[in-house]
Order: C-alpha cells, then sequence, then structure tokens
C-alpha cells in the first residue's frame, strides 16, 4: 500500500515490542524438578545425571521417562545453570542470616 508523502511509515518511528512470559512457557525450576523425579522413579542417581547433562549435553543421560528428556531439551544448558546456581544462592544466603 502507498502512503502520501504526509503520512509516516514505520520507518520514521521506533516501534515498541514488550516480549511477556507466556504463563504456559516452560521454566528451568519446574523442568528440572519433573527431570529430578522422573531419573529417582527410573532408579538413577539424579545429580549424577543431570551434571552429565549439562556438562556435556547429551540428552542420553535423561530418561524419555515421563517425557524428562524432550522437556530438558527445551531449556538451554545455561539456563539451567542459572536456575540451580540463584536457587543455591537462595538457599544459602537464609542459612547465613
Amino acid at each position: 500500500m502507498l502512503t502520501s508523502s504526509n503520512d509516516r511509515t514505520s520507518i520514521d518511528h521506533t516501534m515498541r515490542f514488550d516480549v511477556k512470559a507466556d504463563e504456559n512457557e516452560l521454566q528451568p525450576r519446574d523442568v528440572v524438578l519433573t527431570v529430578y523425579e522422573a531419573l529417582k522413579e527410573k532408579g538413577y542417581h539424579p545429580i549424577n545425571q543431570i551434571v552429565g547433562y549439562i556438562l556435556s549435553g547429551d540428552p542420553a543421560y535423561i530418561p524419555r521417562h515421563n517425557n524428562a528428556r524432550n522437556l530438558i531439551r527445551k531449556i538451554e544448558r545455561d539456563d539451567l545453570i542459572e536456575e540451580l546456581v540463584t536457587s543455591y544462592l537462595k538457599q544459602h544466603k537464609k542459612a547465613d542470616s
């Protein structure tokens, strides 16, 4: 569509784009807890398996049980690390107080 010279186009204005977290979006905390439970149910040592996945990126460390493998692959590994460090620090800061 052509506009007259008096009309301003979107190129003339800065557009604002606000990203709002989708309420249905997977949260790293929820994924870690779900994966942890799936690993326990299958008889694995959950901490070792999650660490193996985070260090290597190899999804074979996580079982398909309860869709755990698909869930954890939807979260970036750095986001998982951030969640774990944040949770650890919150817990230990409370203990220090």
